[in-house]
């Protein structure tokens, strides 16, 4: 008679999350092996071409049943001493170079700022990222820069927000920038989009730290843009209802969007605030927000 060996339980799969260069953010890389890793260690990940360092910045948790489907690179192994040593010492050149690299640009009088430097292992490749508020010929420094680090020299120019994200920082609510720690890309940020959440257009408070306009108006601007739709705009004739089966005419003077109320100006001069299940107006149906009072 055969026998029927048991069931073999899956190993249990964790997230951890690494990060391949300082100036970038931490991905989620797929840990099998029981290994216990904690932030700052220097593991060996998979990548498209093959297989790098990079550092642990989030601890590992486990992988969550609704993201199972998903593909993630796996995390090979923790690094050896020589490997860890070996991406401490070429990061260390890095942070070298980019202040090399700033005073021979200030050297020539030409007005960037270098915001990183990847010397690739084993390769005679050095890649400077830098930013710029005009158009900088900078010929003769790449010339400068390959005699100093005796590599070929890429220039690479990044915009305000791309530098900002290198830099990383603190936004003014107390958490890390969200281009820093998660955002993936940059969507486009209108000041309509300002305009639409009631935003003072000469508050500097709508700037971030890029100087543009801030990313985190993207996150509620299609709610307030649903909720807008359910009010009728700024003057538009009007009827309130006064209990009783009578009401009063009168003009729209200002939404409150969240309130999902509008500020009625009345023949009498008089203003009142009115939420939106007492209020019919001209040219369109009575809307309501669902679960609104009837």
């Amino acid at each position: 008679m055969d026998t029927v060996e048991p069931f073999a339980e899956p190993a249990e799969e964790f997230l951890v999350g690494v990060r391949l260069r300082p100036t970038a953010q931490a991905d989620d890389y797929k840990l099998v092996r029981d290994e216990v890793l904690h932030v700052g260690d220097v593991v060996l990940v998979e990548t498209a071409t093959g297989t790098t360092l990079g550092e642990v910045r989030r601890p590992r948790r486990p992988l969550p049943e609704i993201r199972r489907d998903r593909l993630y690179r796996r995390v090979v192994r923790p690094a050896t001493d020589a490997e860890v040593g070996e991406y401490r010492d070429r990061r260390g050149r890095e942070e070298r170079a980019i202040g090399a690299a700033q005073r021979l640009a200030h050297a020539r009088g030409l007005t960037l700022k270098v915001v990183d430097v990847e010397m690739p292992s084993g390769e005679r490749r050095v890649t400077v990222a830098f930013s710029a508020d005009e158009r900088v010929d900078f010929r003769e420094l790449v010339r400068e820069l390959a005699r100093e680090f005796h590599a070929r020299i890429e220039m690479r120019q990044i915009g305000a927000r791309d530098t900002t994200k290198a830099m990383d920082g603190v936004g003014p609510c107390g958490r890390q920038l969200c281009c820093s720690s998660y955002l993936k890309k940059f969507e486009p940020i209108s000041v309509k989009m300002a305009k639409g959440q009631d935003m003072p257009l000469t508050d500097s408070r709508l700037l971030g730290n890029c100087g543009r306009l801030k990313c985190c108006l993207l996150y509620e601007f299609s709610t307030y843009q649903e909720l807008r739709g359910y009010l009728p705009k700024v003057n538009t004739p009007c009827q309130v209802s006064c209990g009783g089966g009578g009401c009063m005419t009168g003009k729209v003077r200002s939404l409150r969007v969240l309130k999902q109320s509008v500020v009625v100006g009345f023949p009498d001069g008089t203003e009142a605030e009115v939420p939106l299940s007492e209020l019919t107006w001209e040219g369109r149906e009575h809307v309501k927000p669902q679960g609104g009072s009837a």
